[in-house]
C-alpha cells in the first residue's frame, strides 16, 4: 500500500513538472534599486524597482538608447507605459507599471517567446541607470 502511494505521488509530480506549465523562476540578485526578485512568466522577466514611475521610465528609455534600439515606439500613460523597439533585430517590449509612490514594476520580453538572459541584461542596465540618479 505504501509503495502504491509513493508511486502515485511520484507520477503526479512528474506529470506536473512535464505538463508544459508556465515557467516560474524566483531569485537572482540585482544592482541598485531593484527588489532583487525576478519572475519569469510567459516569456516576460518581471521585477519591481524602488523608484518613482518617471525615474524608471527614464531609465528604460536610456537603456533602449544604450542598446541602440531602432523603431522605438513609446506609449506612456498616467500609471503605465510601454516601449516597443528592435534591438539586434529582435523585438523588445518594456511594460512599466506604477504600483505605489516609489515602487514601479517592469516586465521585459525579448523576441516572440521571450529570452530570459537578454531580459536580465536589460534589467541590469535599468538598475545601473537608476543607481546613477
Amino acid at each position: 500500500m505504501k509503495r502504491n502511494n509513493t508511486l502515485i505521488v511520484t507520477l503526479l509530480l512528474a506529470a506536473f513538472l512535464f505538463s508544459g506549465c508556465t515557467a516560474l523562476v524566483i531569485g537572482g540578485a540585482a544592482v541598485g534599486a531593484s527588489t532583487g526578485t525576478f519572475f519569469y512568466v510567459n516569456g516576460e522577466l518581471k521585477t519591481d524597482y524602488y523608484s518613482s514611475f518617471d525615474k524608471v521610465w527614464n531609465a528604460c528609455e536610456k537603456t533602449v538608447a544604450d542598446m541602440r534600439g531602432i523603431q522605438v515606439v513609446p506609449a506612456k500613460e498616467i500609471a503605465q507605459g510601454k516601449i516597443t523597439t528592435l534591438i539586434n533585430d529582435e523585438k523588445v517590449q518594456f511594460d512599466v507599471s506604477y504600483k505605489s509612490k516609489n515602487l514601479t514594476m517592469v516586465a521585459i520580453r525579448v523576441g516572440l517567446i521571450g529570452n530570459k538572459l537578454s531580459s536580465q541584461l536589460l534589467h541590469d542596465k535599468i538598475a545601473e541607470h537608476l543607481a546613477k540618479n
